[in-house]
C-alpha cells in the first residue's frame, strides 16, 4: 500500500512515522500516510511564511484561476473523493458524494469572490474638518494561516478554510484530523498542479503533541479551527494576539409547532438526526414537540428510526454506518446508561457492537444528563414536549450551545419571533438545523464558538481592513 507523503513547500515529503488510516466500518487499514514531527512542522512554518509573501503578490485573477482549476479537478474526481471520504470516515456513499459536490462549490464561490475582491472609496466631507479628502478602504491578507479541521467533513471543511485563505492571498498550513487525513492530502495534491506558489498550502497529518508551534509561532497570523470545545478554547488561549475563528460543538433542536406539515417534519428530522450516523455538529439532537402533536409524531417517528438501514457505508442503500472510533462509541454507550439510570426511557435502539450504535430515540431525559446538556455526536434524538412556543424558545436559549435551530411552522410571526429571540447563529424555518449552504454565514454563539464560515465571511475573517486617506487638492 502506497504511503501518502506530506505536502510542504510544493514538495512531497516522506517521514519515518507512518499513520495507518482505518475504515470505521471494517477496521481494515485503507490507506497510509506520513506523519509529521517537529522537523516537518518547522519546515511548514518556514515555507508557509515564505509562501505568504508569494501569495500576497498574486493578482486577483491569478488566485481566481487557481481556485477554478481546483474546482474543476474536484469535479473530475468527484467519485474518487466520495469513495475516499466513505472509506476513511464511514460516511454513507450518497452523503459523501454530496460533500464532494459541496467542496467543488466552495472553491467556485471562492474563485468568484477572489475575482471581485475589492474595496470602497469614501468621501470624507461629512464635516468641515474632512475637507475634500477621500478614503480608499481595502482588505489585505493577514499572512500565514493555520487551519485545523475535523473528521466528519474531511474535504468540505478543509475547503472552507483553504479556499477563502487563497482567495484573499494568504498561505495556509492544514492539520487534518488524524482519523481522516487522506481527503485533505488528495486536495493538496490537486493544488500542486494549479500554479499555487510553493508554501501556499501545506498539508500535515500529525499528532496534536507536535501542533503547538502551528498555533503559537509568531509567523502564524490567524488560526481557524473546527472541532471540540475543549480543544478550541485552549487554542484561543494559546493563540494570544492572533486572529482566531472557532466553530465548535452544538446540541441543535428542531421545534415542531401544531401548524407544521407533520409529514414533512418527520422526513426532514429523520434525515437531520441520523445523517452521517449523527456525527454532525448541527445534527438534530433535540426534538421539541408541541404537546398537541407530541403523541402522534412520536408514534410515527419511532418506527421510521427503527427502519433506518444500518450497514456498509459503500452500499448505496445504507443510511447509518459506524461511529468514527470505538472509544467514541463507548462514550456514547456510557452517556446512554447514565440517562437510563436517571429516568430516561429508550424507545428504540442504543445497543452498541464495537463502534456501531443502533439509532436511538429517547424521552424523559433529565436536563442534567450529559446526553442532554452536551454534544452527543451520535445517532440519537431526544424528544420532549412543550406547552407554549415561548417555552420552546426559552428551552433552546437555556443551553450552553448556540449553532442553529430548526423551526417547523407556517406562521410568519412565529418565524420572526424565533429569528429575533433565539440566541443561535442561524434559524432554519420549516426545516432542520442540519441545513447548511456554503455561501451563507455559518457559525455559533456561546460555547459554539465565534466567527463565521461561508466563503465571503471567512475571507473577511482572514483579512485586515486598511484605510488610505488622500489629501484635498491644492
Amino acid at each position: 500500500m502506497q504511503i501518502k507523503p506530506l505536502l510542504i513547500g510544493g514538495e512531497r515529503i516522506n517521514t519515518d512515522q507512518v499513520l495507518d488510516v482505518e475504515s470505521p466500518w471494517t477496521g481494515e487499514v485503507i490507506g497510509k500516510c506520513s506523519y509529521a514531527g517537529e522537523k516537518e512542522v518547522q519546515r511548514a512554518l518556514e515555507s508557509g511564511y515564505a509562501g505568504a509573501e508569494a501569495m500576497r503578490e498574486l493578482r486577483n485573477y491569478q488566485r481566481a484561476d487557481i481556485l477554478h482549476k481546483t474546482a474543476d479537478a474536484i469535479a473530475e474526481q468527484k467519485e474518487d473523493f466520495a469513495r475516499l471520504i466513505t472509506l476513511e470516515g464511514g460516511k454513507p456513499i450518497k452523503e459523501a458524494r454530496g460533500e464532494a459536490g459541496r467542496a467543488e462549490t466552495t472553491f467556485r464561490l471562492a474563485a468568484e469572490a477572489a475575482r471581485s475582491w475589492g474595496g470602497e472609496l469614501l468621501p470624507l466631507d461629512i464635516d468641515p474638518g474632512g475637507g475634500d479628502r477621500v478614503a480608499l478602504v481595502r482588505r489585505f491578507p493577514l499572512g500565514l494561516v493555520t487551519a485545523v479541521s475535523p473528521f466528519n467533513f474531511p474535504l468540505n471543511l478543509v475547503a472552507h478554510k483553504v479556499a477563502p485563505a487563497i482567495a484573499v492571498g494568504n498561505s495556509v498550513n492544514v492539520k487534518p484530523a488524524s482519523t481522516t487525513p487522506l481527503s485533505a492530502l488528495k486536495l493538496g495534491e490537486l493544488l500542486l498542479d494549479t500554479g499555487l506558489p510553493p508554501g501556499g498550502c501545506n498539508v500535515l497529518p500529525m499528532s496534536s503533541r507536535y501542533a503547538a508551534p502551528l498555533i503559537e509561532d509568531a509567523r502564524v497570523k490567524a488560526v481557524t479551527f473546527t472541532g471540540s470545545g475543549i480543544v478550541g478554547w485552549e487554542i484561543m488561549r494559546r493563540a494570544s494576539g492572533k486572529r482566531v475563528c472557532l466553530e465548535l460543538g452544538g446540541n441543535a433542536a428542531a421545534i415542531v409547532e401544531p401548524d407544521a406539515d407533520i409529514d414533512h417534519a418527520l422526513t426532514r428530522i429523520l434525515m437531520g438526526g441520523y445523517a452521517h450516523t449523527g456525527q454532525v455538529c448541527i445534527s438534530v439532537q433535540h426534538i421539541l414537540l408541541h404537546r398537541d402533536i407530541h403523541d402522534e409524531f412520536l408514534e410515527r417517528f419511532v418506527p421510521m428510526v427503527e427502519g433506518l438501514k444500518m450497514g456498509d457505508p459503500l452500499d448505496e442503500d445504507t443510511q447509518v454506518a459506524a461511529i468514527i472510533t470505538e472509544s467514541d462509541a463507548v462514550r456514547i454507550e456510557e452517556w446512554l446508561e447514565e440517562a437510563k439510570m436517571k429516568g430516561a426511557q429508550i424507545l428504540c435502539g442504543g445497543q452498541r457492537e464495537g463502534n456501531r450504535i443502533k439509532p436511538a430515540v429517547l424521552v424523559d431525559v433529565p436536563t442534567e444528563c450529559r446526553l442532554c446538556a452536551e454534544e452527543a455526536f451520535a445517532p440519537i434524538t431526544i424528544v420532549s414536549p412543550y406547552d407554549s412556543y415561548e417555552e420552546a424558545l426559552d428551552t433552546v436559549n437555556s443551553w450552553q450551545f448556540g449553532l442553529q435551530t430548526g423551526v417547523f411552522t407556517r406562521n410568519v410571526n412565529r418565524a420572526m419571533m424565533a429569528f429575533n429571540r433565539l440566541d443561535v447563529g442561524g434559524v432554519i424555518i420549516d426545516d432542520v438545523p442540519t441545513v447548511r449552504v456554503d455561501n451563507y454565514p455559518y457559525g455559533g454563539v456561546k460555547q459554539s464558538g465565534f466567527g463565521r464560515e461561508g466563503v465571503k465571511y471567512v475571507m473577511e475573517e482572514l483579512s485586515e481592513l486598511k484605510c488610505l486617506v488622500l489629501p484635498s487638492p491644492r
